[in-house]
């Protein structure tokens, strides 16, 4: 079936990955339980925000955005997921270039806001009394504003050069980057930009922020010997190392040269591992805000026991137990 609206391209040489194909194949129906999984998972924190939470608090607006951007990212799974099972695309130009554009969206964003919730929580645990002027709905609807706008700034290169081009071998379309009306010389400099952009932006810059946050959380809690500020900032921890734990092989993998077919094909294979290590993230990332957090998993309780009123001794004897255990700690648990 012919796709409409792609370039005929005859000189573009493609290598031939059908080993690495293969593979991708396979871990692509992955993806599809990554997709629902996560869609649940962040349908319940939306619902538990919504029903139980103030949306205009500064951690609220925040989180909001940080869950907001992992479902915009998980989206374009599905399509990915059909792409890599039938090695050719099937669903047109323009989805080509905007589930390129939304992938690059949710990750880019993601990063940025976890940044941005951590530098808050350092904000909100080191500089406590100052920062209160500054913690507003006015200073968190900017800040995510920014994030945005710098994160839609790395969609436009997939817009831009994401084409969809017909091997004509076997006259199979594919989805994939091409700067057709570039010159070599313009197509290596924004290669070199991107690498730096990626490698800077995205990874170093995150990594300093968060690494100078939390030393100067923990000096913070250590000093002072609230136990329950340490408490406030579990969850942003939790979910901030298991980020780069899942995400930087991928980032270190993407940003190696490929100047040949055997390179890229080992690239490839590399991509296909740690990219699926990178997606664990995202799948269960709603699960980390819903039950790590004290707040969370009381709001779940309170769901799970007016869906299922039998359930309702069981939990509310753990809660009671709960309360018992945390009756000397003072500090509001923000999360």
């Amino acid at each position: 079936m012919e796709t409409p609206g792609y370039d005929d391209v005859e000189n573009h040489t493609l290598c031939d990955g059908d080993d690495q194909n293969s593979l991708g194949a396979h871990l692509s129906t992955l993806y599809y339980f990554m997709f629902l999984f996560s869609l649940c998972g962040t349908a319940l924190v939306l619902v538990i925000i919504y029903r139980f939470e103030k949306l205009t608090t500064v951690t609220n607006i925040l989180l909001l955005n940080l869950v907001l951007s992992s479902l915009i990212f998980m989206s374009s799974l599905p399509f990915i997921g059909v792409y890599m099972q039938l090695s050719h695309w099937i669903f047109g130009e323009a989805m080509c270039k905007i589930v390129c554009s939304v992938y690059y969206l949710g990750f880019s964003s993601s990063v940025l806001f976890l940044t941005l919730l951590t530098f808050d929580r350092h904000l909100a645990v080191v500089y406590s009394l100052e920062a209160q002027r500054v913690r507003n709905q006015g200073y968190a609807v900017i800040s995510c504003a920014v994030v945005w706008l710098i994160s839609s700034l790395a969609c436009i290169k997939p817009m831009m050069f994401q084409n969809l081009l017909q091997n004509n071998m076997n006259n199979q379309t594919y989805c994939e980057e091409w700067e057709h009306d570039l010159s070599d010389a313009t197509v290596n400099n924004l290669k070199k930009a991107e690498f730096y952009i990626q490698l800077i932006l995205f990874l170093i810059f995150p990594l300093v922020v968060i690494i100078y946050c939390y030393l100067r959380i923990a000096i913070t809690v250590l000093s002072s010997r609230i136990i329950g500020k340490f408490k406030t900032v579990r969850l942003i921890f939790i979910i901030v190392l298991l980020f780069f734990l899942c995400w930087t092989p991928f980032n270190i993998v993407s940003l190696m040269s490929a100047d040949t077919c055997e390179q890229e094909n080992r690239k490839a294979y590399a991509l296909h591992i740690t990219r699926n290590i990178a997606y664990i993230y995202f799948c269960f990332s709603p699960i980390l805000y819903t039950f790590v957090g004290k707040k969370f998993q009381n709001y779940f309780r309170q769901i799970v026991v007016k869906r299922f009123p039998g359930l309702k001794r069981h939990i509310s004897g753990h809660q009671n137990s709960s309360r018992n255990t945390m009756s000397t700690k003072t500090t509001p648990n923000y999360l």
